[in-house]
């Protein structure tokens, strides 16, 4: 292992257990040519979406759609710090038009549905969560703990 991987692994294992100042001080070690690197831009975006720095994750996870536009990770990302910034519409449009490898993934299902939730399209989001659920049963107790799912609350006892 080189110390590149090793600073890398720190930084993920650090962003793990919400220690971000550490985070990126092993991200800071690297030399600048390593930040258009799909995994150290990612451990980035995690760290500010940990800091609920929403803008800076966003043109980090948008760089990362960019380097990598068939990965999900980056649109996953990128649409969940537009909704945190109040941009709900823009977040599902992201998702929607992101690459087909998204629809392999629960959290594009689910995510998709407490968006629709949010804007006001009970249907659609009741559509959405039944295909993440069905995807990853886990899912199911988020849900009921999701402020973005508060008005279907009643609902996601019999979906």
């Amino acid at each position: 292992m080189t110390d590149t991987d090793r600073k890398i692994i720190a930084a993920q294992g650090y962003v793990e257990l919400g220690l971000f100042d550490e985070a990126r001080a092993e991200l800071g070690s690297l030399p600048e040519s390593m930040f258009r690197r799909s995994d150290v831009l990612e451990v980035a975006v995690l760290c500010f979406m940990g800091e609920r720095r929403w803008e800076d994750a966003l043109e980090n996870a948008t760089l990362l759609c960019q380097i990598e536009p068939e990965e999900p990770g980056g649109f996953i990302h990128a649409a969940y710090c537009l909704h945190e910034m109040g941009r709900t519409q823009e977040a599902a449009d992201l998702l929607i038009g992101g690459p087909s490898t998204l629809h392999a993934k629960a959290v594009f299902f689910y995510n998709l549905g407490c968006y629709r939730a949010r804007l006001g399209d009970a249907e659609g989001a009741v559509e959405m969560l039944k295909q993440a659920f069905s995807k990853d049963e886990s899912l199911r107790r988020e849900a009921r703990r999701d402020p973005d799912l508060n008005s279907l609350r009643k609902k996601l006892d019999i979906i």
